[in-house]
């Protein structure tokens, strides 16, 4: 599920960029700060990592090891999933061209791909198949023959900013245990952030000591068992900016009991955690420590003002990796440390204590990029950041290089489980209280306080990579839109009802609605897991179809009002069912790894340096036919007021969705120059309204 960075850069991937970076490891820095926070002692409950740090490269198979290393549950079918199938030539050939011909601009494009397809069938579609099989079975025979190429070439080889390109966010609904009126000295997320990161150290835990169930789907026994290889880069885990390609760090647990707190652009470090078996710290104690950082952000007076340095994450890859290199020459082994201590926290909170935002549209966007006015909280290279503001709104942001967001939700599902009310009894009930612990004035650190002098030193260029890097910021925030649309009129149980799968009924409300903003249909992406097989992660469903193209064709591009006629209403319900069936179809397809779009990727990346790449993979409209102007994705939680992601195109939208049992919610996004979203909002509130007609 979610977006993919593969899909804004697959139509320009050559075949011979799949390298990885030569970078080392840095050695164990000497600073006390490092020292305090990455503990020599291991945690008792997890078993000892045999290095401190692990620094990957995109390949799944370097870090497989730990998998066997840490056991339990979590890992016990890692050895027994199946591997990523090949579909043949003629089965993704078959499936391709009723997803691209509706989208021909004339009869003359539909005959030259038509014409390019059955070249490349009978050309040189047989040696690169060959060459793939040959890559599964040796190369890659014990991993998913794409996740290095999908790994590297689709996000960490991907030079735009992670922010609105990779990044995506979920907005947690609110906590009614929360107090009506925050205490004394404290703001409600500072309560809300406590309660999050106590239920975060439980999950931790299990994650750590390999202990969490492996995930399955499948309503029938045996269940299906998805890939858990995702989980080692979910904690305690960053990824580095380097020149050309970016690396991932990942951190030993048992050695890092600390979490790392964004407020006011600054950021400390504390430990939330018992170092002796990793189990959560006293709510009492926790929200000290974070009233500590709230505290000290508002402290001028110790020492010079340090820059922004959050912003430094939200740049073009290249540009954070210039200025990570300025921060270590110009603060030396004690930067390194400190960089250290961020990276190795178990995960980031962001305390904005100057937002309290309302409405889920407000909401979104302070989590999905901190908005023009908390960019500069956030350190957008963390795997997962927990956000919370002033009111008690909370979200996540999570970095999607190597992890998709299904196992995040799993995590995010853990810590809103449990609200503030029972993570207080809980901690109440353990009889533990504050007094047997460091005070926050003892453990409460500021990360990159050491550095101070050194970054504002006469020698120093950090403060004008942080002046450049928040321009390009407030340029990218502010060119993009976002909307929120809450639909009430109906949801799931009424889809079902009507005798629909909901989800492709709403993708059907989809195609129409884009089609009806763009007077034309658009290259429609549904991103769909394929974690039943090792190292899997998504396949494309495309939702554009022979069948959905008759159907939005047919309801037109405004509404007729002409369901009275029974002939008319007839036909469209005839349309409307088999444009569901299709896509439900296409759906099951692609959940087993037999789509198209990564099998012909595979392929395209096994022409060789020297060779003409074949002339179907320049074909306009099948470049046309995988450009996703409607990038989509679907996940439902109760406890998800809103979820979205950026756009993957220019002339594109960022629409994640989920359908609740009464209402439905999206989350568009695109450039604001189109003014698109607002617009879009409308049109799918049209598209249900009109569709539930059709059926009643």
């Amino acid at each position: 599920m979610l977006r993919q960075g593969i899909q804004r850069s697959c139509t320009s991937l050559a075949a011979n960029s799949t390298k990885t970076s030569s970078l080392s490891p840095r050695s164990s820095p000497s600073s006390s700060l490092a020292l305090r926070t990455m503990s020599t002692t291991p945690n008792n409950n997890f078993k000892p990592w045999p290095k401190p740090m692990v620094e990957s490269h995109g390949d799944y198979r370097a870090e497989a090891y730990l998998e066997d290393h840490i056991g339990g549950n979590l890992y016990s079918k890692q050895h027994t999933l199946p591997r990523l199938p090949i579909p043949s030539i003629n089965e993704t050939l078959a499936k391709l061209l009723p997803t691209a011909l509706p989208l021909a601009q004339s009869e003359e494009e539909k005959k030259t791909l038509l014409r390019a397809v059955e070249e490349f069938e009978q050309g040189p579609a047989g040696e690169l198949q060959r060459r793939l099989a040959e890559k599964k079975e040796g190369e890659m025979k014990n991993s998913s023959w794409l996740q290095f190429w999908w790994n590297t070439l689709g996000y960490l080889q991907v030079r735009d900013p992670v922010v609105v390109n990779v990044s995506y966010f979920f907005h947690f609904s609110d906590d009614g245990t929360l107090p009506q009126t925050p205490p004394a000295k404290k703001s409600l997320g500072v309560l809300r952030a406590a309660s999050l990161l106590y239920s975060t150290a439980q999950f931790r835990q299990l994650v750590g000591t390999g202990e969490l169930p492996h995930e399955v789907i499948g309503r029938k026994e045996p269940k299906t068992p998805l890939c858990s290889a995702a989980y080692k880069y979910m904690f305690n885990a960053c990824r580095v900016p380097r020149k050309d390609e970016d690396t991932y760090r990942i951190y030993d647990p048992s050695l890092n009991s600390h979490v790392i707190v964004a407020c006011g652009g600054k950021f400390y470090s504390f430990d939330f955690v018992k170092k002796e078996n990793g189990e959560p710290l006293p709510l009492e104690v926790i929200e000290e420590r974070l009233q500590k950082c709230v505290e000290l952000s508002k402290n001028s007076t110790n020492g010079p003002s340090l820059p922004m340095l959050g912003y430094l994450t939200s740049d073009d890859r290249d540009k954070c990796a210039e200025a990570r290199e300025e921060l270590l020459r110009i603060g030396g082994t004690k930067m390194e440390a400190a960089l250290q201590v961020l990276e190795s926290g178990a995960v980031m909170i962001c305390l904005d204590e100057n937002e309290s935002p309302v409405s889920k549209k407000q909401s979104s966007e302070i989590f999905w990029t901190g908005s023009l006015t908390s960019g500069h909280n956030r350190w957008f290279d963390k795997s997962i950041q927990l956000i919370c503001t002033n009111n008690g709104k909370a979200g996540m942001n999570g970095e999607h290089s190597m992890m998709d967001g299904m196992p995040v939700v799993g995590f995010c599902d853990f810590i809103t489980k449990r609200p503030y009310g029972e993570v207080a009894a809980q901690s109440n009930s353990k009889g533990a209280n504050a007094g047997g612990y460091e005070s926050a004035d003892q453990n409460v650190t500021d990360i990159f306080g050491d550095c101070a002098a050194e970054l504002t030193s006469p020698g120093s260029n950090v403060a004008t990579h942080v002046s450049e890097t928040k321009s390009n910021f407030d340029k990218l925030i502010s060119a993009h839109e976002l909307q929120v649309q809450s639909f009430q009129g109906y949801g799931s149980n009424a889809i079902k009802k009507m005798g629909y799968s909901p989800d492709a009924f709403v993708q059907m409300a989809m195609q129409l609605a884009t089609y009806r903003l763009w007077d034309e249909q658009g290259g429609t992406y549904e991103a769909t897991q394929v974690r039943p097989f090792l190292h899997g992660r998504t396949e494309t469903t495309r939702t554009v179809s022979p069948a959905s193209e008759a159907f939005i064709k047919t309801m037109g591009l405004r509404p007729k009002r002409d369901e009275a006629d029974g002939s008319k209403r007839t036909e469209k319900l005839e349309l409307l069912r088999e444009a569901v069936k299709s896509h439900a179809k296409y759906i099951g397809a692609a959940a087993k790894a037999m789509g198209v779009d990564r099998h012909l990727l595979g392929l395209a990346l096994s022409v060789k340096d020297g060779e003409a790449s074949p002339p179907l993979f320049s074909d306009p409209l099948y470049i046309r036919s995988k450009t996703w102007r409607v990038s989509t994705s679907h996940l439902t939680h109760p406890r998800f007021d809103s979820w979205g992601y950026g756009e993957v195109t220019p002339n594109g939208v960022g629409l994640a969705y989920s359908i609740h049992p009464n209402n439905c919610m999206f989350c568009i996004t695109a450039l604001r120059e189109h003014d698109w979203p607002e617009r879009l909002s409308h049109l799918l509130e049209e598209a249900l309204l009109e569709m539930q007609t059709l059926n009643e």
